[in-house]
């Protein structure tokens, strides 16, 4: 077993490093949830709702290739960047070290 690190950045641009364990099979949304961001995740993470938007700062090559699901839902979003992503969508696995994601989100996404 490994730790994953990557950092989130909130909507006033404050960093945060999290570290969470590869072997758990938990989706970035849920490791984010785990760490008491307040990521809505309306839909459980069926890729439905893109309340777990995140924009990928740094690493965004590195992530797997998004799923039809994926865009999909991110195609319906009023702000969509080039580096979007659905965090419901990825795994916590070595691709995610060393990335930087943003939340997109509006709600309170305070650094805990």
């Amino acid at each position: 077993m490994s730790n994953i690190v990557f950092t989130v950045e909130n909507k006033h641009g404050e960093r945060k490093e999290v570290e969470i364990p590869d072997d758990m099979g938990l989706s970035l949304m849920e490791a984010l949830k785990a760490s008491e961001y307040n990521i809505l995740a309306t839909c459980g993470g069926m890729a439905l709702c893109a309340t777990c938007h995140v924009q990928v700062l740094e690493g965004f090559d590195n992530l797997p290739p998004i799923g039809d699901a994926e865009y999909d839902m991110l195609d319906t979003l009023p702000v969509l960047t080039t580096e979007s992503r659905l965090a419901c969508q990825l795994r916590v696995s070595e691709e995610l070290h060393g990335a930087v994601f943003r939340l997109m989100d509006e709600s309170d996404d305070e650094l805990q």
